[in-house]
């Protein structure tokens, strides 16, 4: 709109001034014409250098001006000719008012134009009454098929279905936006959902109930967003949102607001525009973080970022010095007793100096979005069986087992089962007493390469435990298709058995099951001796939880079961037979 007006005005000022200079005749008043056109020049300027940065109001008043000056140059122009050739500056008016104004105001400006030009024509010597006729007439007509023209091009870049924006008229905002910000030098993030599972809508319920969640996304959305903020259908199921003026952390929380405003699972890449870069890199981007967000379980916000943040640089330096920790929980049996250890999982533990409170979570997030987790995951893992290893010669009876965490990220990697195998090749470690833990999620992101790599490691030893089971996506039918030897029941089940309340049925549920389908079952976050007696009596073999130990350094945790002789919580004391192997 600027640029358009501020070029009307410069050309029509540039020409009133030659024309007024050429032109000959007494007529009028010759200075206040070249006035005029002087003042539409300036005003022209003053639109091109600083008009983005104007209210959209602003703008009336600038074609409402562009009359007013056309008006007093045919009244006031030294010939009649001239005045009469003036008049048809009245078309720029009109085109302006039509591309960029509603209905209802371009009409509005046209009429004033149209107006102003049957009313000064007739005021010129000689001319009569109906002079203004026809350069009234062309200027309604010009300004009708220009506006009929506008909005048919403009539906080109709407979405039939939900209103929104399409890729084509999206792709048209993200370049404006891009030019605001350099401009500006304010920030500018863009994020791309896709819709999980959505094919299965279209599959089984036909494509009118798809079209249905497509119209209620839409509009949920659309409430949610500020009037700068853009929502595009980009296609498909894939949804754009333009956000300027924001940063990542803010598009991030933007995000997690529109996933949970929907019932509809939905994937997101989130990034954010640096200097220089250009619509289509900014897109690619966040296409990559959408990636990302799949391969890792679907339903989640991954950040494809150009910049990294205090936190990601200190952990990518962390890794490189080997700077991290990691600690051990021992798993213990219920059927002997209570107590007996018969595996340790390996926990991360690691204190940032640029976010002393970020969580173990929080700090496999960043690894993930900043493309650390596979350097992260591999650290953990050869000096977790590396620390076992060290376990095993200490106490020569011991058959221990090793429970690690693995990124759903790592399991999307083709050569993922080839790493696990070279790091236990490598430390000595043996497979059969390896067990990967995975959230059921992760195992079911849409790349069959994570199932792949599973079944691959099954046959070579590694045992496969379904970690905080019970949440998410979890599905008890699914434990009989899914690559997995043990499940872990979420401690938020085990939290739930209080002495003022019967057991949560499911806990008996999943007991029965297991035994079933010959599944082992670790219970999770035992915190109290009357939780453990409970899931003894529901027939859990295995538990682990503050009520038998915290986590600890390996050097710890060797002088702590060398004094109890394998036996950790409050029966440590109690019968010391030695350890028992989980499998």
């Amino acid at each position: 709109m600027s640029r358009t007006t501020g070029a009307f005005y410069v050309m029509g000022g540039a020409l009133g001034l030659v024309i007024t200079a050429v032109a000959p005749g007494d007529e009028g008043n010759r200075p206040l014409v070249g006035s005029a056109a002087a003042v539409a020049l300036l005003l022209g300027i003053s639109l091109l250098g600083w008009g983005p940065r104007l209210p959209h109001s602003i703008h009336h008043g600038y074609v409402a001006i562009a009359t007013i000056l056309v008006t007093i140059a045919v009244y006031a122009f030294p010939n009649t000719v001239g005045a009469i050739t003036l008049a048809s500056f009245y078309v720029f008016v009109a085109c302006d008012a039509a591309l960029f104004f509603v209905w209802p105001m371009a009409m509005a400006h046209i009429a004033f134009a149209m107006a102003a030009c049957l009313w000064v024509l007739p005021t010129r010597d000689g001319l009569p009454w109906w002079s203004g006729l026809i350069p009234a007439g062309v200027t309604f007509g010009v300004g009708v098929v220009v506006g009929i023209l506008t909005r048919m091009a403009s539906q080109a870049d709407i979405d039939v279905l939900t209103g929104l924006l399409n890729r084509r008229g999206f792709d048209r905002a993200l370049n404006t936006a891009i030019e605001n910000a350099t401009r500006s030098e304010e920030g500018l993030a863009l994020v791309l959902v896709d819709l999980d599972r959505f094919q299965k809508v279209n599959d089984h319920l036909g494509h009118r109930a798809g079209d249905a969640v497509l119209q209620r996304v839409a509009d949920t959305w659309g409430k949610l967003l500020a009037p700068d903020q853009r929502l595009a259908r980009y296609g498909g199921d894939v949804f754009a949102l333009l956000l300027p003026a924001t940063t990542e952390q803010a598009a991030i929380l933007l995000t997690e607001q529109l996933r949970a405003a929907v019932t509809t699972g939905c994937s997101a890449g989130v990034t954010s525009w640096q200097p220089g870069e250009s619509g289509s890199l900014l897109v690619s981007r966040a296409d990559v973080g959408l990636y990302r967000a799949k391969q890792a379980g679907r339903n989640r916000t991954v950040l494809e970022s150009s910049r990294q943040l205090p936190l990601a640089v200190e952990l990518r330096e962390a890794i490189d010095r080997g700077a991290l920790d990691v600690h051990y929980q021992p798993i213990v049996s219920l059927s002997e007793g209570g107590g007996k250890a018969v595996g340790v999982e390996a926990l991360l533990r690691w204190s940032s100096s640029a976010q002393p409170d970020v969580t173990t979570e929080g700090l496999i997030r960043v690894a993930e979005e900043y493309d650390l987790i596979s350097d992260l995951d591999e650290l953990v893992l050869r000096r977790a069986c590396a620390d076992a290893a060290r376990l095993q010669e200490t106490f020569a009876q011991l058959d221990l087992t090793l429970n690690v965490n693995v990124s759903g990220l790592e399991l999307a990697e083709a050569g993922y089962s080839d790493r696990v195998t070279d790091i236990l090749n490598s430390t000595g470690w043996p497979a059969d007493q390896l067990v990967l833990e995975v959230t059921e999620s992760e195992l079911a992101a849409e790349s069959q390469t994570a199932i792949a790599n599973l079944h691959t490691l099954r046959d070579r030893g590694v045992r496969i435990a379904i970690d905080d089971f019970g949440t998410g996506y979890s599905s008890l039918s699914r434990l009989a298709t899914l690559p997995s030897d043990i499940i872990k029941v979420d401690q938020s089940f085990v939290a739930a058995i209080r002495s003022d309340s019967p057991a949560p049925p499911l806990l008996g549920v999943i007991a029965a099951l297991s035994k079933s389908l010959d599944l082992q079952v670790i219970a999770e976050g035992v915190e109290t001796e009357y939780q453990a007696a409970v899931l003894t009596e529901l027939g859990f073999a295995l538990a682990q939880g503050y009520h038998y130990s915290d986590s600890h350094p390996v050097a710890d945790l060797i002088s702590d079961l060398n004094q109890n002789q394998g036996r950790v919580g409050p029966g440590a004391d109690a019968d010391r037979n030695g350890w028992v192997p989980l499998g």
